[in-house]
């Protein structure tokens, strides 16, 4: 039972990578934020309950004031982060520290809320497979 789950599981990471990877070829629209992807700084393994810095790309029209980041693991959330270390340009990114998921292999996932032409919009979800002990 263990093994076909562990299968499912490898399944889920596998087809959600590929499908994070589909490029947006569709042009900004004027003020807009897209967030492109998602990865934890550290080259660790996770571990439970303690935090880690994730960077998240992203590609914006101009200089759009990020408000907060609402992240989430499956069945968790979501909960909000304060956005830290925002550079935009042609490799704009910024930081958030997270918590591990409460279980060993899960898919993060996160969206801002920003400013787009003076009103508050969420940002597409970008996701993260997670592996941690």
């Amino acid at each position: 039972m263990k093994s076909i789950l562990m299968g499912v599981l490898i399944s889920a990471a596998v087809l959600l990578g590929i499908s994070g990877c589909a490029t947006v070829t569709e042009p900004l629209g004027n003020g807009e934020l897209r967030l492109l992807k998602m990865q934890v700084s550290e080259r660790t393994m996770i571990r439970l309950g303690h935090s880690y810095k994730f960077n998240i790309s992203f590609e914006a029209d101009g200089n759009p004031e990020i408000i907060k980041a609402s992240c989430f693991c499956q069945n968790d959330g979501p909960h909000s982060y304060k956005v830290q270390d925002v550079t935009y340009g042609s490799e704009a990114n910024f930081s958030v520290y997270l918590y591990a998921c409460q279980s060993e292999a899960q898919v993060m996932k996160c969206a801002v809320d920003y400013v787009r032409n003076g009103k508050r919009t969420q940002s597409n979800f970008v996701s993260s497979v997670i592996s941690a002990f």
